[in-house]
């Protein structure tokens, strides 16, 4: 299930994008699959050794060209290993929520995307992340979690101020958010999540493989209000 459209930000054959936090790669993977040439780039290199192995299967199965593929590459957000303006698109989904040093990571995403180029930011909508972290501490304070709870305006003004030009916004996966209050709820490490969450994951399962119609009506209208991701578009200014 996809975060980014796509389309707002060029993705499509030949372009150059860079998937910064790749995490699992579902946005790496559908880059590739609109003839994009990816890198991936991930922190954890435990994410990136099942990146690399479904994007050797997509390779053989010619959906992703191997010339033209690109790569998982391990990396660090503040220190991005690429020359200036070497991507056409980046994505950055759910990342600077776990970074300290925020804007210097989004000062490495302006620096290495060419001129022009567009850029998407996703972090966790402010009240559904609020009421995850009132809900259970240890959905934020453990290794690697969220280490701040994004405004709107906060995150367009540190973007605008590294060099980009807002190109809109909207929120995502409102369905999502329930699925996190009740998990946070009855313990969001519990090895053995109780019934209604393990049904609820199900629920969440079955409309990421089927996508029935009226499910994805009912989370794109609920999305404005209940939308657990919002979506900050934008484009590097040009001298």
């Amino acid at each position: 299930m996809l975060t980014v459209d796509f389309d707002r930000i060029g993705v499509r054959d030949g372009a150059r994008v860079l998937d910064m936090g790749c995490g699992g790669g579902r946005h790496a993977f559908e880059a590739w699959r609109r003839g994009a040439t990816v890198v991936a780039l991930d922190y954890s290199e435990a994410e990136l050794k099942e990146v690399r192995s479904i994007l050797g299967a997509m390779v053989e199965t010619g959906e992703a060209p191997y010339e033209e593929s690109g790569g998982a590459v391990n990396g660090n957000a503040l220190q991005l290993p690429f020359a200036d303006d070497t991507f056409d698109c980046i994505i950055a989904s759910e990342v600077l929520e776990h970074l300290w040093a925020d804007t210097v990571a989004i000062g490495e995403l302006v620096r290495v995307l060419r001129p022009g180029g567009r850029i998407a930011v996703t972090v966790p909508t402010r009240w559904p992340e609020r009421v995850c972290w009132a809900l259970d501490h240890r959905y934020h304070d453990t290794p690697g979690g969220h280490v701040r709870i994004y405004r709107q305006p906060e995150l367009e003004a540190k973007l605008e101020a590294a060099g980009v030009w807002l190109r809109g916004s909207h929120h995502a996966h409102a369905l999502h958010s329930p699925y996190w209050w009740l998990k946070c709820a009855t313990g969001v490490d519990r090895v053995d999540p109780p019934w209604a969450v393990q049904r609820y994951h199900d629920f969440l399962s079955w409309q990421i493989t089927k996508r029935p119609r009226w499910v994805e009506t009912l989370d794109r209208v609920l999305n404005p209000v209940l939308g657990k991701s919002l979506v900050v578009y934008g484009q590097k200014v040009t001298q």
